[in-house]
């Protein structure tokens, strides 16, 4: 199972930015799609935006979308994710991940899963939006 790191997070007041990183704890593993995740306090862990690298499709939580932007530096073997616009309900400690995902999308919803049977989640990087 690929082991990721995640940095970048911090206290931001409602409105700002911050840019999230996630890249492998190995630099030299390969992987060909990552997802970020998020849990805030009392609350499961829910899917937020999703990267599939072999056709570039890129996937978002409804209550993201359009203010979250997901992309990678291949050269550096490194994703990242935008927050842009943040609001306090986006307070949560951030993952990634890539093993047991699953992303998906149909007129109606998006899915952006992680099998429960994966369970390794790194330590994640805190976000707080507040002011």
């Amino acid at each position: 199972q690929v082991q990721f790191v995640e940095s970048g997070g911090g206290l931001v007041r409602p409105g700002g930015s911050l840019r999230l990183t996630c890249a492998p704890s190995d630099p030299t593993l390969r992987y060909y799609a990552i997802g970020w995740f998020r849990q805030a306090p009392g609350k499961e862990r829910e899917g937020v935006s999703c990267f599939s690298f072999s056709d570039g499709s890129t996937y978002y939580a409804d209550s993201v979308r359009g203010r979250f932007t997901i992309s990678k530096d291949s050269a550096k073997n490194t994703v990242y994710l935008q927050m842009n616009s943040l609001k306090p309900e986006d307070t949560a400690v951030y993952y990634c991940a890539t093993d047991g995902l699953r992303c998906s999308a149909s007129i109606t919803s998006t899915t952006i899963f992680r099998d429960p049977l994966y369970d390794d989640w790194g330590q994640g990087t805190q976000v707080t939006v507040s002011s």
